[in-house]
């Protein structure tokens, strides 16, 4: 199979009400590119999955910006004002989520666990409709997993066969979400021939991976 395909093919595989993971932290790591095109193609009423609504023009907070999001599952929205925007306007459905919780569920839903135990939220909101334990005289909020239709991420080198290396920081929750999403398409900024990559640094296998797309910087 074919991985490296065109970024308006990659992104019209994304459909309208889909769920969509989207890597980055305050845009840094994001899939830029990607997130342009989805823009372009004004794919709509997207349930968002996101460590943070980052800002107004950058990362996954272009999607907010655009009202393309119908729902946000997320761990902090300050720093994007059009999240509180269209959440007190009821146009956006926020489900705030503490961004180690957030971190577990989509790991638990790659690892193919049933959930994750945290004290995290008791005795808070958070806590509100969801199953609580007592584990060693200890109370745990159980947290289900969470999974999408499609995860957009974003690596620094990826070889032919989708093997994924990252860039420091921008590493953040990209290759969580690669484990946790039907489909994953993978954003470039250098697209390399498969050996190139030291295999001691590769943090996301090939495997995981469905579609590549240039990110419009090089291929080596």
């Amino acid at each position: 199979m074919k991985k490296i395909i065109s970024l308006e093919d990659a992104v019209s595989k994304i459909k309208d009400g889909m769920s969509v993971m989207c890597g980055g932290f305050l845009g840094t790591g994001a899939p830029e590119a990607i997130i342009d095109e989805i823009i372009r193609q004004d794919i709509k009423d997207l349930t968002l999955i996101i460590n943070d609504t980052s800002f107004i023009n950058i990362g996954g907070g272009k999607l907010i910006n655009h009202k393309l999001v119908k729902k946000v599952i997320t761990s902090h929205i300050g720093t994007n004002p059009q999240s509180g925007l269209q959440m007190n306007a009821e146009e956006l459905e926020v489900v705030l989520v503490p961004q180690g919780t957030l971190a577990e569920q989509i790991r638990a839903a790659g690892a193919g666990l049933g959930g994750v135990l945290t004290p995290v939220g008791l005795g808070t909101l958070v806590e509100n409709g969801k199953q609580k334990i007592f584990l060693n005289d200890k109370e745990y909020l159980i947290e289900l997993p969470i999974k999408a239709d499609v995860a957009i991420i974003k690596g620094y080198k990826i070889d032919h066969m989708g093997n994924i290396l990252y860039n420091n920081s921008a590493r953040n929750m990209n290759p969580l979400m690669a484990t946790a999403a039907d489909l994953v398409i993978a954003e470039a900024d250098h697209i390399v021939e498969v050996g190139s990559i030291d295999p001691n640094h590769i943090v996301t296998p090939g495997l995981f991976v469905d579609y590549i797309v240039n990110g419009g910087q090089i291929n080596e």
